[in-house]
């Protein structure tokens, strides 16, 4: 199954921007090639809102989202996961509406750290975060005219969530489904295991549209996922691949089957090799010495 991107997205910094009856966008002034134009928040209601990822700590943003709220009560602040471009704004957020902060929990990585290893993702970790409410699977929020249910979805980040707005057909996939890129699974923050469960879990819904963290939405959900299930699996064939044709680490492997990746990007796309060796080795697919790390060697099984 061919996977298409979509990279047609106006960010329209310092706008808000109606993607659906009661549902505003409003995007960060914070490009990269990790958050394409910038991160998305979104402001859910009519008369009391709710916010979903107020964003980086960026005061533009803020007082953007501020201009959108326009006076209206804010009750809830819903955070899809602990990276820098997604939570750091909500404690000001917080202290400026007095509403209620909710989210899967704290950062954590999805694994501890093994002796000697050093967590290279450290720095995109907003470790101050902590919610108000602890969110867990499937749970229901109901606010003024709105319902939102949690759908956890680790994988890119352990402690990551979507958001569904009952009744509407939208779901909020922050960083887990992309229009314009794949997510990044880089362990020891995220895992392979889990991201393909995840995605295993958004196809067994019926969702019209995904509102993402970065880009445009996706309009066709279960046609983009079951085409980056296919993406990942034949990723996994290719990493197979090149241990079979003798490349026994990370930046070999990378080097050639990540030749059309901006460079910028190689370091991401070695831990997405590491996140699938460490599933290949779980699986007994694919072995090394000791525990698969960045710089391990690696070879079949």
């Amino acid at each position: 199954m061919t996977l298409k991107f979509d990279a047609r997205f106006e960010p329209a910094y310092g706008s808000a921007i109606e993607m659906a009856p009661g549902v505003l966008r409003v995007t960060a002034q914070n490009p990269s090639p990790f958050t394409f134009h910038g991160t998305n928040s979104y402001i859910i209601g009519h008369d009391t809102l709710a916010v979903v990822d107020p964003g980086p700590e960026n005061e533009a943003h803020f007082n953007t989202l501020i201009a959108a709220i326009a006076g209206r009560p804010v009750s809830h602040i819903f955070v899809s996961h602990t990276h820098r471009d997604h939570s750091p704004l909500t404690a000001r957020l917080k202290s400026a509406t007095e509403a209620t902060v909710l989210a899967e929990g704290p950062h954590r990585p999805a694994r501890p750290l093994r002796i000697g290893e050093t967590n290279p993702l450290d720095a995109s970790a907003d470790t101050e975060f902590r919610p108000d409410i602890a969110l867990p699977d499937d749970s229901l929020i109901t606010g003024d005219g709105w319902t939102i249910r949690t759908v956890l979805t680790p994988g890119h980040a352990a402690n990551h969530a979507a958001f569904a707005l009952e009744g509407s057909g939208i779901l909020f996939s922050a960083d887990h489904v992309m229009a314009w890129a794949t997510s990044i699974v880089a362990p020891p923050d995220g895992a392979m295991a889990d991201y393909m469960r995840s995605l295993d879990r958004l196809l067994e819904r019926e969702d019209r549209i995904l509102l993402p963290g970065h880009g445009g939405p996706v309009t066709a959900p279960k046609t983009f996922m079951r085409g980056l299930k296919a993406h990942r699996k034949m990723r996994e064939r290719a990493v197979l691949e090149r241990l079979k044709l003798g490349d026994r680490n990370i930046k070999t492997i990378v080097e050639a089957i990540y030749r059309e990746t901006d460079p910028r990007l190689h370091g991401a796309a070695g831990l997405s090799v590491l996140a699938h060796l460490e599933d290949l080795v779980a699986r007994g697919l694919a072995g090394t010495e000791g525990e698969p790390s960045i710089d391990g060697v690696f070879f079949p099984a």
